[in-house]
């Protein structure tokens, strides 16, 4: 059963992986891959509120849409590894502190 399993759940990442690739429509012609939706975004200001000037100018621009896109990986990255740490470490400290009420002749502390 185990092996069926395993199996069962590697044909589910490749399709994870792979489906997207194929129903993901091509982008036209001049269209950037890895344009998100800030353009949208900016067009939508300028037909609504033609007038309107941007509050500050940001301090580094990328070079390009995916050095952006990598930036914002990192950014993505960086985040779930501290929310992960976070979690693991407030686990830990909540078993360590469980383990402490039940046995509480045994202290930590040097004395």
């Amino acid at each position: 059963m185990k092996r069926h399993q395993n199996a069962l759940l590697l044909l589910a990442v490749v399709l994870l992986a792979v489906l997207p690739l194929w129903l993901v429509e091509q982008p036209a012609n001049g269209a950037g891959i890895f344009a998100g939706a800030d353009n949208k975004a900016m067009e939508l200001i300028g037909q609504i509120a033609p007038t309107y000037q941007p509050w500050f100018a940001p301090l580094l621009e990328p070079a390009s849409g995916e050095i952006a896109s990598l930036l914002f990986a990192v950014q993505a990255a960086l985040g779930a590894g501290f929310i992960g740490y976070y979690l693991g470490v407030s686990v830990t400290r909540e078993k360590m502190r469980r383990a402490a009420a039940q046995n509480p002749e045994k202290t930590t502390g040097a004395d």
